[in-house]
């Protein structure tokens, strides 16, 4: 089964996250299967950065660990990644030097200058030159050039269409056309292509969230940054707050007014919104919180993946009061559980967390279209709520109290204390206790790890593995902790890169 592995690498600025999401959007068409990661250092200028692009007959959900096709736009770039070239592969380099047998060299910064009068489509010269290579016409390429730069950048679009050409016959007249075995043209695989930090914003937006609060922090940034950008057509409000303090009381604010609202962050910011969280938990407001994962402790590493949070997801915050917890592990469920997360939040009146990492958030995937149209969740208020409304009446079935917002008939009263059933500030001790088991009764509703659900699931398995991405196996201690689990293996990762398939099952073995 055809399965390439396509490596972009370079400096970063020299455009190679432009040109991978050329080659998706060119390639997005023919259909075959698609999955875009990125691996980028914590720089604006300089260093290595590399994007990833798999190509297949089948549905991929991580990356490989060697290049079928490394291209390379500069001379450390070819040296350092050429080590991870599979046998058989092709480096296309950058460069003025012979081609030899195992090293492509296509001079796409000097095409570029002569047929443009500038370097900057380098990139489309590569990129061209791609789809030679694996066997592609360049004509789909040059119709997504065409609709990226729209009606108004149609000499832009002329331009680099012009250089893709150029790369796309270069090869061709080499000799090394279809170099690669790609996955043949089907036109059958119909979808869209989305990031998971999309997917987040897009669950959230068609959901009914009015409001955003946060601070900036990678890998967070990318889901804040899109429903900063489709903030008008959603009717969405998006305040960069000063700090993350003030992102979660902020969301606080919105909430106990009614409005459907979230931040993000990653775990350094996270850390920050600990009281914030408890205040959520004291006065049971739906706060919900994206905290996008990357190896810490403190700043750590900014740009690189972890799922180390999971432990401080759960027990942050002073004193005890219930949370759900969802952490997808596709694009599609970050769109999915991105809506439980905020459904589950108002029906059950307490803080809800999204746990995802930088290797989802930057993934990009070829996917079936989401709904892009509103689907708010329900808020779950007491609209008939009346003069004699008391915000934390105990219920006689001992469930949820109702749920008002200000501005009707009913007065609307909260408190960060500990407070009575009218929510004045009160220091009875049997009130204490009436309260706090009031806020902890539904936890086991939400609670994602039920033994019931789990342990049917695991009966009869010859062998258990927990894979993750930190060094004490986080989820593995919860599983256990739980008593779902006594005894399982565990692999882990820590190095700031994602997990690939093989490397699973070369680890794990027969």
């Amino acid at each position: 089964m055809a399965d390439i592995l396509i490596r972009i690498a370079g400096e970063a600025g020299q455009g190679v996250d432009t040109t991978g999401n050329m080659l998706l959007g060119g390639l997005s068409g023919l259909g075959v299967h698609l999955l875009s990661t990125q691996s980028f250092m914590s720089r604006i200028r300089g260093g290595l950065n590399w994007c990833d692009l798999r190509v297949s007959e089948r549905e991929c959900f991580a990356g490989k660990e060697q290049a079928d096709l490394l291209v390379s736009f500069t001379e450390v770039s070819g040296e350092v990644l050429s080590q991870n070239i599979a046998s058989g592969g092709t480096h296309l380099h950058n460069c003025e030097a012979a081609s030899t047998a195992d090293i492509v060299s296509l001079h796409a910064t000097e095409i570029a200058k002569k047929l443009t009068g500038s370097a900057l489509a380098a990139n489309s010269v590569m990129a061209g030159a791609v789809f030679a290579l694996l066997g592609y016409p360049v004509d789909t390429l040059c119709a997504y050039l065409e609709k990226s730069f729209g009606p108004k950048g149609r000499d832009l679009a002329d331009a680099n269409a012009k250089c893709a050409r150029a790369g796309h016959s270069h090869i061709g007249e080499a000799g090394l056309w279809e170099r690669l075995h790609a996955p043949p043209q089907s036109g059958s695989m119909a979808g869209q292509l989305w990031s998971g930090a999309a997917a987040l914003g897009l669950g959230a937006a068609t959901a009914g969230v009015k409001f955003v609060a946060a601070y900036p922090m990678s890998p967070s940034t990318a889901t804040l940054g899109w429903l900063a950008e489709k903030a008008d057509l959603y009717g969405i409000l998006v305040e960069q707050a000063e700090d993350e303090i003030a992102a979660i009381n902020m969301v606080c604010g919105a909430t106990y007014a009614g409005v459907p609202a979230l931040t993000t962050t990653s775990g350094g910011g996270f850390a920050l919104m600990a009281e914030g969280l408890s205040l959520a938990g004291m006065m049971e407001l739906p706060a919900v919180v994206v905290i996008a994962q990357r190896p810490g402790p403190a700043t750590g590493m900014p740009t690189r993946t972890a799922q180390q949070d999971l432990q401080f997801a759960l027990r942050a915050g002073h004193g005890e009061f219930p949370r759900a917890i969802y952490a997808p592990g596709t694009v599609a469920q970050c769109y999915s559980l991105m809506r439980m997360a905020l459904q589950t939040a108002h029906r059950h009146q307490t803080p809800a967390l999204l746990l995802t990492d930088q290797f989802l958030q930057d993934m990009q995937k070829l996917v079936p279209p989401f709904p892009e149209t509103d689907a708010p969740i329900d808020r779950c208020l007491a609209e008939d709520a009346d003069a004699d409304y008391q915000r934390y009446r105990l219920p006689a079935d001992g469930g949820l109290s109702p749920r008002a917002i200000p501005g009707g008939a009913a007065r609307v009263v909260v408190d960060s204390d500990e407070h009575d059933a009218a929510g004045h500030l009160s220091e009875d001790f049997q009130a204490r206790i009436s309260q706090q088991d009031k806020r902890m009764v539904h936890a086991s509703q939400v609670w994602p790890l039920s033994p019931e659900a789990w342990k049917p699931r695991l009966i009869g398995r010859r062998r258990i593995c927990c894979v993750e991405g930190n060094q004490t196996a986080q989820f593995y201690a919860l599983l256990r902790e739980t008593g779902i689990l006594a005894q399982a293996e565990t692999l882990l990762r820590y190095d700031g890169l994602p997990f690939t398939g093989a490397e699973i099952a070369e680890r794990i073995g027969p």
